[in-house]
């Protein structure tokens, strides 16, 4: 969506690319598109293949991920491979199809947009859950996409009848409950 339709995704990206170990993390290498590789802070380079092949394999692995791997050699003589790649002979970087697009959500995260549409989101969940928790609105009983709209709308009208009569000012309240 965010390639072909242009759509701004105002998503929290769920990152696991940070290391805790004190070793480098995604973040430190640097990414060139235009060549499809990852630099690593030393300059060598991390590539997909490091042949040519006659047919080469462009389709990413099952879980969606390209993998980047760099030079044993290199890794060898590099005098950083203990920050780097302690327990690995070289360094592996997966990058995800759609790194791309999480790029793009990663730096909308960072705007004051974001925490506008983030704030006005959760009030929206927050109603979604009050309904499914407090009005036991968790199945819809009456069928077809008709009776789903109609059951829902009674739902959100009755939602909204309870939140009007929180914003009643008190001393209304007890005159009336006093009839």
């Amino acid at each position: 969506l965010v390639k072909h339709k242009q759509i701004a995704p105002h998503i929290p990206v769920f990152d696991k690319s940070n290391r805790t170990d004190g070793t480098w993390s995604r973040d430190d290498f640097i990414w060139d598109g235009e060549n499809d590789r990852y630099i690593c802070p030393e300059g060598k380079e991390l590539v997909r293949f490091r042949r040519n092949y006659a047919h080469p394999r462009g389709a990413p692995a099952k879980d969606g991920t390209l993998r980047y791997r760099a030079s044993q050699k290199d890794c060898r003589a590099c005098p950083s491979k203990p920050r780097c790649c302690p327990n690995m002979s070289h360094r592996k970087i997966p990058r995800d199809v759609n790194e791309d697009a999480r790029d793009v959500a990663r730096a909308i995260a960072k705007t004051p947009n974001y925490e506008q549409s983030r704030h006005r989101r959760k009030k929206v969940e927050m109603l979604f859950a009050h309904l499914k928790r407090i009005l036991r609105l968790a199945r819809l009983r009456l069928r077809g996409p008709y009776g789903a709209r109609d059951e829902f709308l009674l739902a959100a009208t009755a939602q909204n009848l309870r939140r009007l009569a929180k914003l009643r000012p008190m001393h209304l309240q007890a005159t009336t409950m006093a009839l």
